[in-house]
């Protein structure tokens, strides 16, 4: 069984974006590992391991429109089974 079940990935568009103050929120109030935030201020990639996205979702909403969510369960995956 996996820690953390669901990578979670999606796109925030907005202003005055900052990858540094993305990665620090969710590090110290999301539980979870693997976190990537790319971009720069306007276009943030997300990609986290989680075991609660809707916190993700939630949070990265507030910043600004997210776009090309996707969230997979990969203990499925591990089991050949649809993610």
């Amino acid at each position: 069984m996996l820690e953390y079940k669901f990578d979670t990935q999606l796109l925030i568009e907005g202003e005055d974006l900052s990858e540094d103050a993305v990665t620090e929120y969710i590090t110290e109030n999301i539980e979870g590992d693997c976190l990537l935030a790319v971009g720069d201020e306007e276009l943030i990639k997300i990609h986290f391991h989680t075991n609660t996205p809707w916190k993700v979702l939630e949070y990265c909403a507030s910043l600004g429109d997210i776009h090309d969510v996707v969230v997979e369960n990969m203990e499925r995956q591990a089991n050949g089974l649809q993610g």
